[in-house]
């Protein structure tokens, strides 16, 4: 597994598996005890998901199994706009994402969107964080300009924006500005949402076609392979264990 090191000295998986969309408990519980299985480390879940519960079973029958560790995983989870009206309510929040998943600690937590009143909310993530019960704090779907504005207002810099970022919508500008500030980025939709067939088409922004006849399982290792040596975090969202790509470099 290669890693990245984030600003305050944490390392983090440079490859993720993400559960958006997987709301039944028992596929959530399984596809991430499959995910680990082949070597993930880095699991992403939000409040919003609805399966943060499913998550922490999966975490805990890996321990119990042999598995891996605890301190060998890297679990993460964001914080939805609902909570994030005030500094209480997304303090609450960040409790009951905690409680949901029957972990002690996070190891990234992320404010979801750019919505709401998200700087009284990164209040609270920045005590949560000194608290010891998030490891590392971010931000996801922060656009360049807001990013920036939040930068410079806010007392802890986010140590991770989670954007939308894969071979055609490549956000050179956006990435800049992560740099600038020492953001590390994290892709979401590495592959494109999914589209294999997008994957013909010109990538924009510069980059280079990745792979000419894409079949499923190339697609997610030479796209995720190539995000990985840009610097990048992509997070894999494939769900079941027949389509977890068996040839990344995790």
């Amino acid at each position: 597994m290669e890693y990245s090191e984030l600003s305050n000295n944490l390392k983090m998986p440079m490859v993720g598996f993400g559960v958006f969309k997987v709301t039944d408990k028992e596929e959530c519980k399984q596809s991430v005890l499959s995910a680990i299985r082949t070597g993930y480390r880095l699991i992403d879940t939000a409040a919003v998901y609805g399966n943060e519960d499913a998550v922490g079973d999966a975490v805990r029958e890996a321990i119990a199994t042999g598995l891996c560790t605890r301190e060998e995983l890297f679990i993460t989870s964001k914080l939805w706009v609902q909570d994030m009206a005030n500094y209480d309510m997304a303090k609450a929040g960040i409790e009951a994402s905690l409680k949901k998943s029957g972990l002690e600690y996070f190891d990234l937590y992320l404010l979801h969107q750019a919505m709401r009143d998200y700087f009284s909310a990164w209040r609270a993530l920045e005590d949560a964080w000194e608290a010891g019960k998030l490891r590392a704090i971010g931000v996801s779907n922060f656009y360049a300009h807001v990013l920036v504005n939040f930068c410079e207002t806010v007392r802890i810099t986010p140590m991770v924006n989670q954007v939308e970022l894969h071979p055609y919508f490549a956000q050179p500008a956006a990435l800049e500005t992560m740099k600038h500030y020492n953001v590390q980025p994290e892709a979401w939709a590495p592959l494109g949402g999914g589209d294999i067939h997008r994957m013909k088409m010109k990538c924009s922004e510069g980059l280079p076609m990745l792979i000419k006849r894409p079949s499923p399982r190339l697609s997610c290792v030479g796209t995720c392979n190539v995000v990985s040596r840009s610097f990048l975090n992509p997070l894999d969202r494939n769900v079941l264990k027949r389509t977890l790509p068996s040839g990344i470099s995790l």
